[in-house]
């Protein structure tokens, strides 16, 4: 009887490996499945002696079950290089559609089989066939999530699984879908908002490299021969030599630019490194406010939502401490953390981080003195939305005049520079 080698996962996650003795592929899967575990890799094992065979003998690398166990090779261990990630807006249609389904009565079962017909990212089809194989083996559906930890990440899982204990799964859903919709709505009006200034700051650094490579170039050869070798005026002199430096050694410009790009990234691979540099990003001029006031947004509507789900304080705080996306707001958070943990109350580690505003405080004290502090963290998210909105017209209205006097300094000191020799020489002809 053939011998099958075979990779499987198990209701957690885990993955396994093992042999077994199946009369075909198929009932190799059969067999594994019974076992309760799901199939990633099922392969045949060549057997002693069967490269023995005749050479022009076709049966031991042609029998039927070694083209099977490659095609299912294939179709399991498909390459994912290539393949495009599950973006917040694909995840936040799929968890509309499964809460739509739950409250008209479906079984989950079912449910994700429906979605699994009509969904047509190739990721999100082997997450959905794979959860509902797990779902149909006995596992929770939270369960069945945490197979796929890239795609759902800790606070989508925590939260299908308060709404499993309460019984009210849909409304966790429901949740989450308003949750992803209200958090990309903030994340594209910041990125918005970043695309002018960078949009205007390539046009500028664009212009300045075509003027410093191109034109004062040729400015240099007349002075040249109009000034006979005599001196340029200093402003003169440092714009010749920025233009002949990045003319003729602009290796060490890329050199050095990259370099401290690299250093940058490098730095924030490591705690301190990251610290600071979400600290410099919540100090920024300009956009320091932006930042300072979306991370408050994103606390406050992830707890909330965390909260109303039933998920409790503590679990809720260290989800929302490793979903911040700032190291400053993390390390505050994980104070908040450890003095709800020692029975203290969350206002007074809140203001002694001194990241939050006095009136985020003051709504969190007021929300735990009448115990609707996930209502109030709520209220905070909304009227947090609308203070982005407000920095982001703003930011807007003030760094357009802003780069256009930034653009008008660098272009009229170039001019400048080069016109003043010009009105030296031109006097000196009138003069002559």
């Amino acid at each position: 009887m053939p011998r099958f080698k075979f990779s499987a996962m198990n209701a957690k996650g885990a993955e396994t490996e093992g042999v077994l003795d199946a009369a075909s592929q198929s009932e190799a899967i059969t067999l594994i499945r019974s076992k309760g575990l799901f199939p990633t890799r099922v392969e045949e094992m060549e057997i002693a002696g069967a490269k023995a065979s005749a050479p022009g003998s076709k049966s031991s690398g042609s029998r039927a079950g070694m083209p099977a166990a490659k095609g299912l090779k294939k179709e399991l261990k498909m390459p994912k290089i290539f393949e495009a990630p599950v973006r917040t807006k694909h995840l936040m249609i799929v968890t509309r559609q499964m809460a739509t389904l739950i409250q008209a009565g479906l079984p989950l079962l079912r449910g994700l089989r429906i979605l699994l017909q009509q969904e047509k990212h190739p990721v999100l089809r082997r997450a959905l066939a794979g959860m509902g194989e797990a779902v149909e083996g006995g596992s929770t559906f939270s369960e069945a999530l945490a197979m796929f930890p890239k795609i759902f990440d800790n606070l989508f899982i925590n939260m299908i699984r308060a709404g499993e204990a309460g019984g009210v799964m849909d409304v966790a859903l429901q949740r989450l879908a308003e949750f992803m919709e209200k958090a990309e709505k903030i994340k594209r009006k910041v990125k918005g908002a970043m695309v002018y200034p960078i949009v205007v700051l390539v046009v500028a650094i664009g212009i300045l490299i075509f003027l410093l490579v191109k034109i004062i170039p040729s400015f240099a050869e007349i002075f040249d021969d109009l000034l006979g070798g005599k001196g340029l005026p200093a402003l003169t002199q440092f714009v010749m030599n920025c233009s002949e430096f990045v003319r003729d050694r602009w290796y060490v410009v890329v050199v050095t630019i990259s370099v401290l790009v690299v250093a940058v990234k490098i730095a924030c691979r490591y705690p301190k490194g990251r610290f600071a540099f979400d600290m410099l990003k919540l100090r920024a001029p300009l956009f320091g406010d932006l930042v300072l006031k979306s991370s408050v947004a994103r606390f406050a509507r992830t707890l909330g939502t965390l909260m109303t789900s039933g998920v409790p304080v503590l679990q809720a705080l260290n989800i929302v401490r490793d979903t911040a996306g700032n190291a400053v707001v993390a390390q505050a958070i994980q104070g908040i953390h450890d003095a709800v943990k020692e029975g203290d109350s969350m206002t007074m580690p809140m203001e002694a981080s001194k990241v939050f505003p006095g009136m985020v405080v003051s709504m969190v004290d007021v929300g735990e003195e009448t115990g609707a502090l996930p209502d109030m963290l709520v209220r905070i998210a909304d009227n947090y939305d609308d203070e982005v909105d407000t920095a982001v017209e703003a930011l807007t209205s003030i760094i357009e005049p802003v780069m256009i006097v930034l653009l008008a300094l660098i272009v009229g000191t170039i001019v400048i520079a080069m016109f003043v020799p010009l009105i030296a020489i031109i006097g000196g002809i009138e003069g002559g």
